[in-house]
């Protein structure tokens, strides 16, 4: 079953067209930005150079701003895995939600079924790997938040929509704040890296090594822990991790 789109064509695309096996990734967003007309206006508007495939308004209507066989600007500066740029190879959705800037809210209903439904169109389509279902905020941690905490990425995997670890909630919640030792921290970010995040600091970056590697652990806490994002590696955290890679 077709999905029903209403096009608003962006300019801000890449002119060569890739081919279907080239599309490995979905990649979520929020649009970050006061109203929802200020973000379909930037995301069409040549001059500020970003875009997107997809954008899901507040009412759950889907429009089509770049055909998927072309590279829109979504990723920006990007890596995952032994992937660089993933605008290359990725579909990117963004989701109007005001963001961290602009007093972020939970995502609607409406927005939720909408996003349900085109991803498994494009899963579908793509044979895309439920592992490479990512956030911005994964692929780019030093610069992004999106599309953020409060975006239900546990739902989604029910709905075979991205991954999720398979361990029991309270459990976990038992394991919060209790500290790690030194070696358990260093099997965290082994295990980090094993799931996609990338342990090479970006180029041009000021990042110091330490500042970088608590970056990439709040950008883990807000995929998979959302309760609590602190930068801290706790045991909660270690065991996540370490179910995440041995699933």
């Amino acid at each position: 079953m077709a999905i029903k789109t209403h096009l608003n064509y962006s300019p801000n695309f890449d002119p060569i067209k890739r081919k279907t096996n080239q599309i490995k990734f979905i990649i979520f967003h929020y649009t970050g930005m006061k109203s929802e007309s200020a973000a379909i206006k930037r995301l069409t508007n040549i001059k500020s150079k970003v875009s997107c495939h997809y954008l899901i308004k507040n009412n759950g209507q889907i429009i089509k701003l770049v055909p998927d066989l072309y590279i829109s600007w979504h990723a920006g500066r990007s890596s995952w895995k032994n992937h660089i740029s993933l605008n290359n190879n990725s579909i990117g959705i963004e989701i109007t939600n005001p963001g961290h800037s602009f007093g972020y809210k939970k995502f609607s209903k409406s927005q939720i079924l909408s996003l349900i439904k085109l991803s498994r169109s494009l899963i579908k389509k793509y044979k895309i790997n439920s592992k490479n279902i990512l956030g911005h905020s994964d692929i780019a941690p030093e610069r992004k938040k999106d599309p953020g905490e409060k975006f239900p990425w546990r739902h989604l995997s029910k709905k075979k929509i991205g991954f999720w670890h398979k361990l029991d909630q309270k459990r976990l919640f038992k394991n919060r704040d209790l500290k790690t030792d030194d070696l358990k921290e260093k099997l965290f970010y082994k295990n980090l890296f094993k799931i996609g995040y990338s342990k090479k600091i970006p180029k041009n970056s000021n990042i110091k090594k330490i500042k970088y590697m608590r970056i990439i652990t709040k950008a883990f806490q807000r995929r998979f822990r959302p309760e609590l994002i602190n930068g801290k590696i706790d045991q909660e955290c270690f065991i996540i991790s370490k179910n995440l890679v041995k699933n």
